[in-house]
């Protein structure tokens, strides 16, 4: 399993970026897709997740309404499409993906959950 993380890049305060996890090795269906983010001096934070299986998706409520995530199935692909940005959104952003134990469908937002990480894009708001 690879997961290939990438779309980072700097924006100023207010601007959108688009980031895409590109899977191999596993098939959307079976798998539960977070995305992560982890600033200097800060613990891992679940941002989104995906299961395409359950039509499912849930985000924290510091991105609700600004970040969504989507999946390209034909492409094996997931996006998180971030507008608003905002400085606190500065992190390195992971995205993961893990089998849908029971754990991870009642807390998607765990990091614990998941098997399979990629190796991560930076992203930085200006203000």
């Amino acid at each position: 399993v690879q997961l290939q993380a990438s779309g980072g890049g700097l924006v100023q305060l207010g601007g959108s970026l688009r980031l895409s996890c590109a899977a191999s090795g596993l098939q959307l269906y079976d798998y539960a897709i977070g995305w992560f983010r982890r600033a200097p001096g800060n613990e891992r934070e679940g941002v989104a997740y995906i299961s395409v299986r359950h039509g499912r998706t849930k985000y924290a409520n510091s991105v609700k309404d600004r970040f969504t995530i989507s999946k390209d199935n034909a492409a094996n692909t997931i996006y998180l499409q971030m507008n608003s940005l905002k400085p606190w959104d500065t992190a390195v952003y992971y995205c993961a993906a893990g089998l849908i134990t029971a754990d991870v469908f009642r807390n998607p937002l765990d990091p614990k959950g998941y098997d399979y990480w990629g190796q991560g894009t930076q992203v930085t708001v200006s203000s």
